[in-house]
């Protein structure tokens, strides 16, 4: 672990102060539109775009809790030198918690050390007011990023040590025990980012027909009439008025007009009375949702911690 967690820490500095120049200089280049400065942003939006969506860094936390925290107590069990162990006069529920919670501790410590580096990493993406520039943003509530903040990593961290180590106790042989901590910890995150997560707290209702970037939009629909228009419906109503919007252009600009004309479409449909409403997240609440999500995983972390002591001292060898 840290070997791993070392090796990444130095890369994502090297290429974090790379990444922290290329958008300092993006942005204080003027004027905002000159070729130069469009040279500025394309530098910037193709940096490292594999880390951009934080997707390859999803694994980091099961890898941890199935390769550290399930052959914990499986190794013994499987090779049987517990037997010897409980022999001692610390008994199983201290043998067990001796090797639980400090590993657990450590392996928290280090994860929000990390943390706090990809926070840093990926701050010119959660900047604000840039978009006009062209300039790569995303919100904070992204899929692929959300899990890797402050908060959020270490508790998943430690929710996937508490699940290996209680699968390493259930089956106690060390590679099933891994396959089961995999198997389990994708279907929880699975779980909470299509179905939790976004209940966190009661969603905001507007009809603005644009919201900052950085809010994370649930969902979107039209109605008229107080009545909820279908999809279909929707792109049978708009697909005349985009067509008499769209300016004669050459096909190769048509690019440049869609999402222009597309505003003017909704415009021109909101003053014939249809609505265009957006359930959403503002990203106020970010904190809030990271501190409620850090605090379940870390009741079920000790939930599991304690199934796991409590199996150790009854269930028969």
């Amino acid at each position: 672990m840290v070997t791993l967690l070392g090796a990444l820490a130095v890369y994502l500095w090297i290429v974090g102060l790379q990444l922290h120049r290329a958008y300092a200089a993006a942005v204080a280049c003027h004027p905002a539109g000159s070729p130069a400065c469009q040279d500025l942003v394309n530098a910037f939006n193709g940096m490292d775009a594999f880390l951009a969506n934080g997707s390859i860094l999803q694994a980091l936390p099961v890898l941890i809790g199935a390769f550290v925290g399930a052959p914990v107590l499986a190794r013994e069990l499987e090779t049987g030198t517990y037997r010897y162990a409980w022999t001692q006069g610390f008994g199983r529920w201290r043998w067990t918690l001796g090797k639980l919670v400090p590993l657990a501790i450590v392996v928290t410590a280090a994860t929000a050390a990390f943390s706090t580096l990809l926070s840093w990493f990926y701050q010119p993406y959660f900047a604000a007011g840039h978009q006009a520039l062209g300039l790569s943003q995303t919100s904070p509530f992204n899929a692929g990023l959300f899990d890797l903040r402050e908060v959020a990593f270490p508790a998943w961290t430690l929710a996937a040590f508490a699940i290996g180590a209680l699968a390493g106790m259930l089956i106690r042989r060390v590679v099933p025990a891994i396959a089961a901590t995999l198997v389990v910890y994708a279907g929880l995150v699975f779980a909470t980012g299509i179905f939790l997560r976004e209940h966190y707290l009661t969603p905001l209702l507007t009809t603005k027909l644009t919201l900052p970037g950085s809010a994370w939009i649930l969902s979107q629909w039209w109605t008229k009439g107080g009545v909820t228009l279908s999809q279909s419906t929707m792109q049978q109503v708009m697909l005349p008025v985009i067509q008499r919007l769209m300016p004669a252009v050459p096909e190769d600009q048509i690019h440049l007009y869609k999402l222009p004309t597309i505003l003017n479409t909704e415009r021109y449909l909101t003053q014939h009375g249809y609505t265009y409403w957006t359930s959403y997240q503002p990203v106020s609440r970010f904190w809030p949702f990271q501190w409620i999500e850090g605090g379940w995983l870390l009741a079920l972390s000790v939930l599991l911690v304690a199934a796991t002591i409590w199996l150790v001292r009854r269930r028969a060898t």
